[in-house]
């Protein structure tokens, strides 16, 4: 059974922050991308950052210079080192996995496999 487990969130103040786990099982991901996306309050679902199988790296601007995303294949899993947190970063934060080209790293819709979640919460 394929399991993605994303944990570390919690509340934090604002400059503030948090390492997000996703720790995945089932299969083995090597070949995968892997991303994470967010879903705030009131708000779609929207991406954050994502790391190709060959480790190449992308970020939604909102993020770039405050957040790192890693994975380690040897031990499964994939983080989310989150720094300079800001209130509108209070969301849920899904962790995904998908064989996916390059260019629809973004999107959503191309993902296989999914977290439950783990909520993050800025306070100002």
């Amino acid at each position: 059974q394929v399991q993605l487990v994303e944990s570390g969130g919690g509340l934090v103040q604002s400059g503030g922050s948090l390492r997000l786990s996703c720790a995945t099982s089932g299969r083995t991901f090597s070949n995968y991308a892997l991303a994470w996306f967010r879903r705030a309050p009131g708000k779609e679902r929207e991406f954050v950052a994502a790391v190709t199988s060959s480790s190449n790296t992308d970020y939604e601007d909102f993020v770039k210079g405050r957040f790192i995303i890693s994975r380690d294949n040897a031990n499964n899993a994939m983080y989310l080192q989150m720094n300079n947190l800001k209130p509108e970063d209070t969301a849920v934060y899904y962790c995904a996995a998908g064989r996916i080209w390059i260019g629809l790293i973004r999107s959503a819709s191309e993902y296989d496999y999914w977290g439950q979640g783990t909520q993050v919460t800025v306070s100002s």
